[in-house]
C-alpha cells in the first residue's frame, strides 16, 4: 500500500482501469447499500491501496448477473498516484480484488476525463447455447435455448434496430419514466462460435449508449423471431410502438457480456 502523506489540493490527472468480472455473484455494477456489487469491491480495493476516498466512474453500469471483459473505470488522481507503475498496480489489485474481478490494464488520462461521458461507443455480446443438451462448461456465460433458432431470420430482424431510434420498447419500464430513451445503434452482427466444445450463437451490438435491460430485451425479441413465432418485420413494429409491452421477453442476464468501450484516439495513455 502507499505511504500516507498529506494530500495535495489539486488533482493532476485521471487513472483509468480496465476490468473484467464474472457477474454471477454480483447485484450489478452500481453500489447499493447492503448488497455485493462490482463498484463496491473495486472501491474498497482502490481505497485500501491509495489510502483515501475515491470518486469512481464506470463506462456503463451492468445489471445483476451480467459479465464484463473490458469495463472501464476512471478515478481522479494525484501526481504521486500517476507515478505508480503498471506492474505494481497489477500486483496490488490481484491481492486486493476478489477472485471474480480482475484488473487487466491501467491507463492515464487528462484531468476531468470520464470513463462514462467521454466514451464514444460500447459493445456487448450475448451468447445463446444451442444443441439438444444444455450447456455445461459455458452454462454460466450463455443462455441455453431449448428450441432451434433461425439465425438468418434473427439477422434480418436486427437490421431494423440500426440507427438512431427511440428504444423505449426495449428498456425496463420504470427506468424510462421522465428520461430520454433515444439511442444510436451503430452495428449488429451474429456469429456461430464454439467454446470448450459447446456451440453458441453470439449476437454483438455496438451503440453510443444503452438503456436499462436494452440489450437483453433486444435478444429476447430476436429469439421470438428465431423460433418462428414472429417475423423479422415485427421487430420494426415493436420499435415503433415505444411500448415495452410490444417487444419480446427479457433474456437472462448470464448470457450478456460487456465487451469493449471506444474512446477518442490518444485519450488513454498506457501506464508505464
Amino acid at each position: 500500500m502507499m505511504e500516507h502523506t498529506d494530500e495535495p489540493s489539486v488533482l493532476d490527472g485521471t487513472l483509468v482501469f480496465r476490468l473484467g468480472y464474472d457477474g454471477a455473484e454480483f447485484c450489478g455494477f452500481a453500489e447499493q447499500p447492503g448488497l455485493r456489487t462490482v463498484a463496491g469491491e473495486v472501491r474498497r480495493a482502490l481505497e485500501t491501496f491509495l489510502r483515501r476516498p475515491i470518486d469512481l466512474t464506470c463506462a456503463g453500469r451492468t445489471d445483476a448477473g451480467v459479465h464484463a471483459v473490458s469495463q472501464y473505470v476512471s478515478v481522479p488522481a494525484y501526481e504521486a498516484e500517476l507515478a505508480i507503475e503498471h506492474r505494481r498496480w497489477m500486483r496490488a489489485m490481484a491481492a486486493l480484488l476478489p477472485q471474480d474481478i480482475a484488473l487487466n490494464a491501467v491507463f492515464h488520462a487528462r484531468p476531468g476525463f470520464s470513463a462514462r461521458f467521454d466514451a464514444r461507443s460500447r459493445t456487448y455480446t450475448y451468447r445463446i447455447a444451442t444443441g439438444d443438451a444444455p450447456a455445461l462448461l459455458t452454462r454460466n456465460v450463455a443462455w441455453w435455448h431449448r428450441l432451434p433458432l433461425d439465425m438468418e431470420a434473427m439477422e434480418r430482424g436486427a437490421q431494423h434496430l440500426l440507427g438512431e431510434h427511440d428504444f423505449k420498447s426495449f428498456c425496463k419500464m420504470s427506468s424510462a419514466v421522465g428520461k430520454p430513451t433515444c439511442r444510436n445503434v451503430i452495428s449488429v452482427s451474429f456469429a456461430r462460435e464454439r467454446a470448450l466444445g459447446e456451440e453458441h450463437i453470439a449476437f454483438t451490438i455496438t451503440g453510443n449508449a444503452f438503456l436499462h435491460s436494452m440489450v437483453r430485451t433486444i435478444v429476447g425479441t430476436l429469439v421470438e423471431v428465431g423460433t418462428g413465432r414472429r417475423s423479422p418485420e415485427w421487430v420494426a413494429e415493436a420499435l415503433a410502438a415505444c411500448d415495452r409491452r410490444a417487444a419480446g421477453p427479457t433474456a437472462p442476464a448470464k448470457g450478456l457480456c460487456f465487451m469493449s468501450v471506444a474512446y477518442d484516439e490518444g485519450e488513454l495513455i498506457p501506464c508505464p
